[in-house]
């Protein structure tokens, strides 16, 4: 298995613009709809990036100031611009933008990690890739919402029955997500079960990670791996994994932002054992106790 080979799926972006004029581009499955920017209340000891909450048939809706929440300057015209409402991670918001340019279709293997030098760890954007010429930006939704409003961990210990500390204690996991935000509620909620686990912020990282520790002592048997990576997705991951023989036993849960519902029958059909929608550590939990004891009735 070559970490240089990536397989393709196609992905649907929707391409915005904030005050600088420059391209940003976010996954078109995370959008509910496009409006414009309607009215808004401004609640009191509210976050300074959180322009004010919407009304939209009825449900409330906070709206997220873009421009400031990833450090550029805000919109000449605030009262302007539209709203890109999206649904991420069991929770809808809306986007607060200058405006809508168009859908582009394009395959996973067109986005490419961020360049070296674009921002590392404090970068809002998951990938580039280029359109008619132009640079695009993934905008890393996660971690706009992170930044707000941080998914409640609880750090202290989980209590496990001791079965099922037993069975967790024999997984080798490895978590796979291109997000920094994503990858480090992941990783907690396993140090909150007393687990250690490789990480990789990629498909092609992960793949040279299973391809390193393959026939020691560390060997995975377990990935919990996010849906949306540049290069090579989740589901082209799986794939590989099960067209390989040496991990085509490996139990896969693909973790996502999306609705778990809307891709649980790509996954099933990519080869996946199971998937998640993001972020509940109770729920990651359960699905790594059952992976876990999957694991052991399988001998691996």
């Amino acid at each position: 298995m070559s970490s240089n080979k990536a397989r393709a799926d196609s992905l649907s972006l929707l391409l915005f613009t904030l005050r600088s004029g420059k391209l940003m581009a976010i996954n078109l499955l995370k959008v509910s709809e496009i409006i414009p920017c309607p009215p808004l209340t401004k609640l009191p000891e509210s976050h300074p990036h959180v322009k004010g909450i919407a009304t939209l048939r009825g449900a409330s809706l906070s709206v997220i100031d873009l421009s400031r929440a990833i450090g550029e300057r805000p919109l000449e015209d605030p009262n302007g611009g539209c709203l890109i409402v999206t649904d991420v991670s069991r929770s809808k918001q809306g986007l607060h933008v200058q405006a809508v340019s168009k859908i582009v279709h394009c395959l996973t293997t067109d986005i490419k990690p961020p360049p070296f030098g674009s921002g590392g760890s404090r970068a809002y954007i998951t990938g580039v890739t280029s359109v008619d010429g132009t640079l695009v930006q993934v905008l890393d939704i996660e971690k706009v919402i992170h930044g707000i409003a941080p998914a409640q961990i609880d750090m202290a210990p989980t209590e496990l029955s001791m079965e099922d500390a037993e069975v967790l204690g024999n997984a080798r996991i490895l978590v796979v997500d291109d997000s920094q935000v994503a990858l480090q509620q992941s990783v907690h909620t396993l140090r909150n079960l007393g687990l250690q686990c490789h990480t990789a912020r990629s498909a092609k990282e992960a793949i040279d990670c299973l391809l390193d520790l393959q026939g020691t002592a560390q060997q995975i048997n377990l990935i919990v791996s996010d849906i949306e990576m540049s290069e090579m997705d989740g589901y082209a991951f799986t794939r590989t994994l099960r067209e390989t023989p040496d991990f085509a036993h490996l139990y896969v849960l693909l973790h996502t932002s999306l609705d778990s519902a809307m891709n649980s029958e790509k996954a099933r059909l990519a080869g996946a054992n199971g998937v998640l929608t993001k972020f509940s550590s109770p729920e990651l939990t359960h699905c790594l106790i059952e992976a876990a004891k999957h694991v052991a009735a399988q001998g691996y």
